[in-house]
């Protein structure tokens, strides 16, 4: 008969690249107790048996210390309470999207207009909003329409917006950035 044996490691899920227990490999390390209190630096054995008697982890926290500091705390806690911080604030964080909105030098005034409500409406959103206008042929030789149609554009959305940068002619493209004011 054969028999396969099978290592059964415990694999931590989670780690804050800390250093655990059996892991510390320091001779002495500044020792901090579960409540909180400073009990000094002692031999790393003796901090380990201290954390066994109380049944709890040794953890070590600041690494780049002479000597190491570590803790004595229940780990599993405290990895917990981490992830729940961690959840909680990527739940109440925002991504601010760039919308962008083209036009050509020769817009007619009532599509200048539409462009501009809706500009206003992203920027209500609180996403930026990059205004561009593209030349085209023979337009290349009047980007100073282009320059003035962007600023008009900027001073229509002022209320709202404030003018992150001064027009910039990028190849074909001049373009501007608006930000809202209530983001800031």
């Amino acid at each position: 008969m054969l028999f396969f044996r099978k290592k059964w490691r415990c694999v931590p899920i989670g780690k804050l690249d800390h250093q655990l227990n059996e892991e510390i490999q320091d001779k002495e390390v500044r020792l901090i107790n579960a409540d909180g209190s400073m009990v000094g630096i002692v031999s790393s054995a003796e901090a380990l048996r201290l954390a066994e008697e109380q049944e709890l982890d040794l953890v070590k926290i600041s690494p780049v210390a002479v000597p190491p500091v570590c803790k004595i705390m229940d780990y599993g806690k405290f990895r917990f309470d981490q992830l729940k911080k961690e959840k909680e604030a990527k739940k109440n964080q925002r991504v601010v999207e760039i919308k962008e909105i083209r036009m050509s030098p020769s817009i007619d005034t009532n599509d200048l207009n539409t462009k501009m409500r809706s500009a206003m409406k992203f920027l209500a959103d609180g996403n930026r909003v990059k205004v561009t206008v593209r030349f085209r042929g023979r337009e290349m030789a009047h980007t100073d329409i282009g320059e003035q149609l962007l600023l008009r554009f900027a001073d229509g959305c002022s209320e709202n917006a404030n003018l992150d940068k001064k027009p910039k002619l990028d190849g074909r493209h001049m373009s501007i950035f608006l930000s809202s004011k209530a983001a800031k």
